[in-house]
């Protein structure tokens, strides 16, 4: 389903060997060691507030920023049996938010139960949709029934005009997402007083971090209204995190040494405490539990002494726990924080 967007090369070896490339020495101290030197303890998990479900990397997009390494040729794919684990670990908890993502999540055949058992256990569900997939057959109702079923959609628009746009997603991408949106705000999605919510998410073309949250929000709300007729409610930006197949473009380019040093240099010792990690757990594919969605792609699970696998989900051991950390972290507490609901501080 779909088409390859971008001609890619093979992605680095494994998650190990982008541990190791992370690990390099340069201009910067580990993220362990900046943490320490901050004044602040290692980081640790707080209450769950947030269970991710990362449920496949098939994806109908091939994009250059993809920390998942997602596309129509991936084949990785949660489960129904692992779907029904997560259900079941959903409903012995108070875990008020589900947030479902990818890949393309609404691709896995189980999207559309999961949402509806969620929603029936009261939890409110965020889906994080790549907006073209609302256009793809046989999805052409998958706008109304994230409607009716009132779930929150974040979605990624990289940029407001479309060569930018096109340049990390794929030639046509920017048409295609604004005739999604303008499908959901035909809804209500975005619409004041609808009650159904529609954030964008902005992450920068190239080695860059991104500027700041409220400013590029603003320029968005006012390009896409002019310009295309279209609203939404927030705009999220995240750093793009230098692992998977950004990671391959920073080295390819020459810029991996620049761009960690940027993130280190812009190390806020306000977002390394508010960083999404604390009362978020993020399920893979497989069932396997990680701290969150770039842990996951690194292989990196939940610290050793707590539960690792959806099927022995217990938040009492959970809440708490050592986070995990490496050097991609510094692309969580750079400048004013990323994170999937956008700056942190």
């Amino acid at each position: 389903m779909g088409q390859t967007l971008i001609a890619r090369r093979a992605p680095l070896a494994s998650s190990r060997s982008q541990l190791e490339v992370l690990a390099r020495p340069g201009p910067w101290t580990s993220f362990d060691e900046r943490i320490a030197a901050a004044g602040l303890p290692p980081l640790s998990a707080s209450r769950i507030e947030i269970f991710q479900i990362n449920i496949g990397k098939f994806c109908n997009q091939t994009c250059r920023h993809c920390h998942v390494d997602a596309g129509p040729e991936r084949t990785e794919q949660m489960s129904r049996e692992t779907a029904e684990l997560c259900i079941r670990a959903l409903a012995q908890t108070d875990i008020p938010t589900l947030d479902i993502t990818g890949g393309a999540p609404e691709l896995n055949p189980s999207f559309r139960w999961l949402v509806q058992e969620a929603r029936a256990l009261g939890r409110h569900v965020m889906d994080r949709c790549n907006l073209s997939i609302l256009l793809v057959k046989p999805q052409e109702n998958l706008a109304e029934f994230l409607a009716e079923q009132r779930v929150e959609i974040v979605a990624s628009l990289p940029y407001f005009r479309p060569t930018q746009a096109d340049a990390q997603r794929g030639e046509g991408i920017f048409d295609k997402s604004i005739t999604a949106l303008r499908k959901l705000n035909a809804l209500g999605y975005g619409v004041e007083g609808s009650g159904l919510t529609l954030n964008l998410v902005h992450n920068p073309v190239g080695a860059f971090l991104p500027p700041a949250q409220h400013s590029i929000e603003a320029q968005f709300k006012r390009e896409l209204a002019r310009s295309y007729d279209v609203v939404f409610n927030n705009l999220y930006t995240i750093t793009n995190m230098p692992i998977s197949r950004f990671l391959e473009f920073l080295v390819d380019s020459g810029n991996l040494e620049g761009y960690m040093e940027r993130l280190a240099n812009a190390f806020n010792p306000a977002a390394a405490q508010a960083v999404m990690c604390r009362n978020t757990i993020s399920v893979g594919w497989d069932g396997t539990l990680y701290d969150c969605d770039f842990n996951q792609m690194l292989d990196l699970p939940v610290t050793a002494g707590a539960p690792r696998h959806v099927r022995d989900f217990d938040a009492t051991l959970l809440d708490g726990r050592s986070i995990v950390t490496a050097n991609h972290c510094y692309g969580c507490t750079a400048g004013a924080g990323s994170s999937c609901g956008g700056a942190v501080a």
